[in-house]
């Protein structure tokens, strides 16, 4: 079956991104229209197979001097072929993102993924400061 990573926003499905993302650890109940929004508002990267969107990235950047890697997932039953890491290779490949001071994100379990694109576990996190909703 064929794959394919697009940056192409008009091809993403926001039935899939949204589905997803509204039962994942990180947003759960997030609202359509967030998701939506944070879309128009980011670079993103869909991974399809035959036309069906089973994965998705996305970057909340400035393109000069951070960015901040989200939202990455996998369909479950696409899990397990190492779609994860085409994508993210993909992310960490875009030109748009080259020369960055900062490159975060955030993760609960995926930290053995991201370290193989060079992401380290922050060293002190005392200086990270947050403010929620």
């Amino acid at each position: 079956m064929p794959l394919d990573i697009t940056t192409d926003k008009s091809r993403l499905d926001l039935d899939v991104i949204y589905g997803y993302l509204t039962k994942s650890y990180w947003s759960p109940g997030i609202s359509r229209e967030k998701v939506a929004t944070a879309i128009e508002h980011s670079l993103c990267w869909g991974l399809f197979e035959d036309d069906r969107q089973i994965g998705f990235a996305r970057v909340v950047t400035d393109q000069s001097s951070f960015a901040y890697l989200a939202d990455v997932f996998i369909l479950p039953e696409c899990q397990g072929r190492g779609l994860g890491k085409r994508l993210v290779e993909a992310v960490v490949a875009d030109d748009r993102l080259r020369g960055l001071r900062r490159f975060m994100l955030a993760t609960r379990d995926a930290h053995g993924l991201y370290e193989q694109y060079g992401f380290e576990r922050v060293t002190d996190p005392s200086k990270l400061m947050e403010k929620g909703a």
